[in-house]
């Protein structure tokens, strides 16, 4: 299968260069398959003693090294790795719908983040407890990348949504829908919010067997895809810092593009997190009241991260402003002040019209002529 031979064997194939993967320090095997909160970790990788390290994942093509010079894609893939190995920190608001998603971008942001938090609460009106599916966050995430292709956007996959076959479909259809990454977790599959108390994880190896899958996957992509496999791990909170550190570190060596701590209690386990995992860059995740301290952009950057999204800001600003509105409709009976002068056409500006307008006309359509 496409992508196999990439993770090295005796005879490396299609030019790829084997490794030695890290190796976490010795400590007794667990045979638990998931973990729960405050449990002490025993857990090692399940290789047995005396056998070497399995080899590493290397792809030259995806190598940083290629994406340093020229300019900027206009696949938004390429453009995010782009983005990645050149200097300065990719800054990701996090969108929950159409209407975020054009804000976001009137705002001039260049990366845009899909949360699944943000997604499960405006497609469904429910909490991030793993009720959305597969189907839905594709079909956010279609609508999502059709108003700017050239943006790139990272996108939450929660836990791959099953086993290895399934982690797969969802990095085919993540990148059929025009993501240019997607985030795999490490928690069970009826998984929470990161930034909630009570959550469990899985092993090791079933999260590795994960981080796989989707490599795996990207790899098989006809003609070579430049998709960007993120590695989360939210054992930080369950097992402590060293054993997500270890975690990543080896997703990292099973094909990992950027490694994600959720969950980063202060500055200084964030700084020792990216010294531990350099050279891969690191995502940190900011939620107002969150676990993780509301490093600004600029602080994010100086303590090392490359990548910061912000989950929560449109649809806890959605929830403040919406619930205001109808707190002042109901105590008023008008709408007046809440819509601060934005009349319909105004509000159809944000969402696009005058490009719908300029295409209709440039077709030879009369329609909106005037509008």
């Amino acid at each position: 299968m496409p992508g196999l031979d990439l993770f090295g064997n005796s005879n490396p194939a299609n030019g790829a260069t084997i490794v030695e993967a890290p190796q976490p320090a010795a400590s007794p095997v667990s045979s638990v398959e998931e973990t729960h909160e405050q449990q002490p970790s025993t857990e090692v990788v399940s290789v047995p003693r005396g056998l070497p390290a399995p080899a590493a994942y290397y792809n030259p093509r995806l190598d940083p090294k290629n994406f340093l010079e020229g300019p900027l894609s206009w696949n938004p893939a390429t453009r995010l790795r782009q983005m990645l190995a050149r200097p300065g920190i990719v800054i990701a608001p996090g969108i929950c719908d159409g209407i975020s998603a054009r804000c976001a971008l009137e705002a001039g942001f260049d990366c845009l983040y899909q949360s699944g938090a943000a997604t499960t609460a405006s497609r469904l009106g429910q909490p991030d407890l793993a009720i959305a599916t597969l189907n839905d966050f594709v079909q956010s995430a279609q609508m999502v990348c059709s108003l700017d292709p050239t943006v790139p956007v990272i996108a939450d996959a929660d836990t791959g949504f099953g086993g290895p076959a399934m982690v797969a479909r969802t990095v085919t259809q993540y990148a059929r829908a025009g993501v240019a990454a997607l985030h795999i977790e490490d928690q069970v599959q009826t998984k929470r919010c990161g930034h909630l108390l009570g959550k469990q994880v899985v092993s090791r190896e079933e999260f590795l067997t994960r981080i796989r899958a989707a490599v795996i996957a990207r790899d098989s992509i006809p003609g070579g895809s430049d998709f960007v496999i993120i590695g989360r791990t939210d054992s930080a909170q369950v097992l402590g810092m060293e054993e997500a550190v270890t975690r990543l570190k080896l997703a990292a060596a099973a094909g990992a593009d950027v490694c994600f701590i959720e969950g980063v209690r202060s500055a200084e386990l964030l700084t020792a997190t990216v010294e531990a995992l350099a050279p891969k860059p690191v995502l940190v995740n900011v939620i107002s009241g969150g676990l993780t301290p509301s490093f600004t952009t600029q602080e994010a950057e100086a303590l090392g991260a490359k990548i910061i999204i912000f989950s929560l800001v449109s649809c806890v600003a959605a929830v403040h402003g919406i619930r205001a509105a109808m707190q002042s409709l109901k105590k008023t009976g008008t709408d007046f002040s809440s819509a601060r002068g934005m009349d319909p056409k105004a509000f159809f500006e944000v969402m696009g019209l005058s490009d719908v307008i300029k295409l209709d006309a440039q077709a030879g359509g009369k329609a909106f002529e005037v509008v």
